[in-house]
């Protein structure tokens, strides 16, 4: 399963130990829009790209 998570801030220590856990067995990518640099356009196709979204 492919599963997507969006940061809006540094993840603390639950969303931290959420994310290790969804990466047993699945396809995880982060991203951190904290970070600032972020492709909107990127942002909304891997939306799209994955089976389930998190937003943290």
């Amino acid at each position: 399963m492919k599963i997507l998570h969006v940061l809006k801030k540094a993840p603390d220590a639950s969303t931290k130990k959420i994310i290790e856990i969804h990466s047993a067995g699945n396809q995880v990518k982060t991203i951190e829009l904290y970070k600032g640099g972020i492709s909107y356009d990127k942002l909304v196709a891997d939306v799209f790209a994955h089976d389930k979204v998190f937003c943290w």
